[in-house]
């Protein structure tokens, strides 16, 4: 009996034993498996945090393009207080409904460019050099002015009030535009009605060249900025912009039959004679009398001709300096003091630097021969 209750001790020691040890793998094995729960669960709740960022990020977007937008609407709010309206008569009165007003009254746009009163604006706007316009400012007030300058191979002129303190454009360069950059144009689309409305878009291309057909004749303007912002004949005379405020270009022509396509004069035109005005009160212009067009233009007018550079003379004015020299009708400018040619505005902006009595070598491509013509520059 004694030795029966011995060996059922063992046993239940050993099934006890057994059972403990059972007690204690489940438990561990519970454990490893609550650890590798939550690791799974870490990592199915991981790919939410991008979406955290995403939010954030998506914010952040949200806020730079309204400061962007806030900035490119101070920018312009700025420039068009410097932009005015341009007509030949005082009183122009309701105008949305005359048919041709930009016409019958010379309405359009100006762009002041200095504090002490110079007005920028083409001369079919405003008329001939020592004729008169009338100027309204933003504030609505308006000042006759004189026209002390005006070019009509580039639909330019620069107008006078006699008013100081007034806000005024920066001028960018025209040199350095690209296609693709986005712009805005200011102006006076069909009278006073619409001052000031700007339009937005982009530089289509550069350096363009447009036929224009004026009482049954047939010329060219060149050197155009190419543009697809809404540019309507009011706006004639207005600025043109890029993304910093600067002025790249006036605009100027609108082709009526197609939709999106304006133009723009290059605003490096014209620098040299603005800084002169500002300075002197004056400009004393260089006068050499001829006209050429671009070498762009040339494959046109002589089918035959081809260039790697140079402009064509198609009209040498009678007892100019050129004339004078010996330049000639279908000569081809090759450059000008050692400076390549290739488009009219740069042979304009670089006599527009020289003054009356300066001396100026051209190099003259004429029946496949070379000649090297002096120039005395005379005044205006």
């Amino acid at each position: 009996m004694e030795e029966y209750i011995k060996r059922e001790n063992k046993r239940l020691a050993k099934k006890y034993t057994l059972r403990t040890i059972l007690i204690i793998l489940i438990l561990i094995l519970g454990m490893l498996l609550y650890e590798l729960y939550l690791e799974i669960e870490v990592q199915e709740q991981q790919p939410k945090a991008p979406t955290t960022t995403t939010v954030q990020r998506t914010s952040q977007t949200i806020e730079t393009v309204k400061k962007q937008s806030q900035t490119v609407s101070d920018m312009i709010e700025k420039v068009t207080a410097s932009v005015v309206g341009i007509s030949k008569i005082k009183n122009v009165g309701g105008t949305i409904f005359l048919d041709g007003a930009d016409t019958k009254l010379g309405l359009g746009t100006g762009m002041i460019v200095s504090q002490d009163g110079y007005i920028l604006t083409n001369e079919h706007v405003s008329g001939q050099k020592y004729s008169s316009c009338y100027v309204t400012l933003e504030n609505g007030k308006s000042y006759q002015g004189k026209v002390v300058w005006s070019d009509s191979n580039i639909d330019l002129s620069l107008v006078k009030i006699n008013i100081k303190g007034l806000p005024y454009v920066t001028l960018g360069d025209s040199e350095t535009v690209k296609v693709g950059e986005s712009v805005y144009a200011i102006g006076n689309p069909i009278g006073y009605e619409f001052q000031r409305t700007v339009t937005s878009g982009i530089i289509s291309a550069t350096n363009r060249t447009i036929v224009l057909e004026e009482e049954q004749k047939s010329s060219y303007m060149e050197n155009l900025i190419q543009t697809d912002a809404t540019i309507n004949p009011g706006n004639s005379g207005g600025p043109l912009i890029d993304v910093e405020g600067k002025v790249i270009g006036i605009t100027s022509v609108k082709i009526t039959s197609a939709e999106g396509i304006g133009f723009a004069i290059p605003i490096n035109i014209v620098k040299n004679i603005i800084q002169s005005f500002e300075k002197t009160g004056k400009f004393e212009e260089a006068y050499l009398g001829i006209f050429a067009y671009d070498k762009n233009v040339i494959p046109y007018l002589e089918s035959n001709l081809k260039l790697e550079n140079g402009i064509y003379v198609t009209y040498v004015n009678k007892n100019s300096p050129a004339s004078k020299a010996g330049v000639k009708e279908k000569d081809v400018i090759v450059s000008i003091d050692d400076i390549t040619l290739n488009k009219m505005c740069d042979l304009r902006c670089y006599i527009y630097k020289k003054k009356p009595e300066e001396v100026v070598t051209l190099k003259v491509l004429r029946n496949h021969k070379l000649y090297d013509i002096k120039v005395t520059l005379s005044k205006k």
